[in-house]
């Protein structure tokens, strides 16, 4: 069956030159249908671009990490990356790569937090560490077993200071032995 030849020549109200009186209903020509239909495609790119800047910065970090070559010593381990505010990334010569938890401080929590403060103040610290780090002209790790989780735990300083005194100084962590976390939303 052949299809009906719609000309390119627009006529009266958005009909077409090849059959006249033939619209296509709710359509108006250089808009998008509904109320507000520029609003919500210009809300639409400004989230599809911030969303994009939040996954770049989140891809990039770890592949930062290793470009400026974050290092460490003592037991064989160095640091590869930061994955949150106590949490990093390492590598160590006789396990391979591992999560270590870094001890004495709690940070927000970046992967389930309970409120956009608590994940703001999680990215705030996650690069605080990464700032820390990436400026200290002397890192050690020292492992000090493992926690609930299986992730080692991390006794980190940069330039002879504990990386978690430098973040409760800053106030984007708390110092923390064991026991009940106190929440962020406070």
């Amino acid at each position: 069956m052949a299809k009906p030849f719609f000309g390119t020549r627009r006529g009266p109200r958005g009909t077409s030159a090849g059959t006249p009186g033939r619209r296509r209903p709710g359509r108006v020509p250089g808009r998008m249908p509904g109320r507000g239909g520029r609003v919500r495609h210009r809300l639409r790119r400004v989230l599809l671009r911030a969303g994009l800047v939040v996954g770049a910065l989140g891809a990039l970090a770890p592949v930062s990490d290793l470009a400026l070559g974050l290092r460490g010593g003592g037991e064989g381990c160095r640091v590869v990356s930061v994955v949150d505010g106590d949490t990093v990334g390492l590598w160590c010569a006789e396990t391979g790569s591992i999560r270590g938890r870094l001890v004495g401080f709690d940070a927000p929590e970046m992967f389930s937090p309970e409120c956009t403060r608590e994940l703001t103040q999680a990215v705030a610290a996650t690069w605080a560490l990464r700032r820390a780090l990436w400026s200290a002209e002397e890192m050690t790790v020292r492992r000090q077993g493992t926690d609930r989780y299986g992730r080692a735990l991390v006794d980190l300083r940069s330039d002879g200071v504990p990386v978690g005194q430098t973040l409760i100084a800053a106030g984007l962590a708390r110092p923390y032995d064991g026991g009940r976390r106190a929440g962020w939303c406070d």
